[in-house]
């Protein structure tokens, strides 16, 4: 019993100095980058992570299951957040669209539709219109999808989000940005699995500092 005790006390240690080794070998300036003037985060407390993502991008749609599987076992603290970017003109409608349905409680039932038209079948989604009939397909009102889609809310919820986007300098999906100070990607981290250890070690630092 006590050389078992034994080894599991020297299999903690191991583990904790490989994750510190790990930690250590992430470098500001490579793995991830720090900004010089962060951005305002939506969240009043905690550890603010915040996907920036394209319906549109293959990579993106890559990341997702990754990104999902680490935000449902991330701490209570992180509140995960999802950006959507409108890099270029045919983005738009795409921001607009996830805006419209959360506005409407709907984005559940289509988000993960969306992603696989987009970037995995190339569908020619790029109309309100179009949007709208797919979305019907779904059980989502497309009336009342439109009127949302067409609302100066949504107009202004889409807008922070560029703003967001571009104070953060992020030119690419899918970017990880956490607390409005930190910009992650997987060309910079290695990896989109690097991504998810660089993102572990980042909220642990910003938690450690808001102790």
């Amino acid at each position: 019993m006590i050389r078992t005790l034994g080894t599991i006390v020297v299999l903690v240690v191991s583990m904790t100095f490989g994750a510190l080794a790990q930690a250590q070998s992430w470098r500001d300036g490579t793995h991830y980058r720090t900004l010089e003037n962060p951005v305002r985060t939506a969240s009043d407390s905690g550890v603010e992570v915040a996907e920036v993502f394209w319906y549109g991008c293959p990579h993106c749609y890559a990341f997702k299951p990754l990104i999902e599987s680490w935000s449902g076992q991330a701490p209570d603290n992180v509140n995960f957040v999802k950006l959507p970017a409108a890099l270029g003109q045919s983005w738009e409608p795409h921001a607009y669209a996830f805006y419209a349905l959360e506005a409407m409680d709907e984005l559940d039932k289509v988000h993960d539709a969306l992603y696989t038209a987009l970037a995995g079948e190339r569908r020619p989604l790029n109309t309100p219109e179009a949007l709208a009939d797919f979305v019907s397909g779904y059980g989502v009102d497309a009336e009342e999808f439109l009127n949302n889609y067409r609302s100066f809310g949504v107009r202004a919820r889409v807008q922070q989000a560029q703003a967001k986007i571009r104070g953060a300098r992020i030119t690419g999906t899918p970017t990880m940005l956490v607390n409005g100070k930190y910009v992650v990607s997987a060309s910079m981290a290695g990896g989109h699995e690097a991504v998810l250890d660089i993102l572990d070690y980042l909220v642990a630092q910003e938690s450690a500092a808001a102790r």
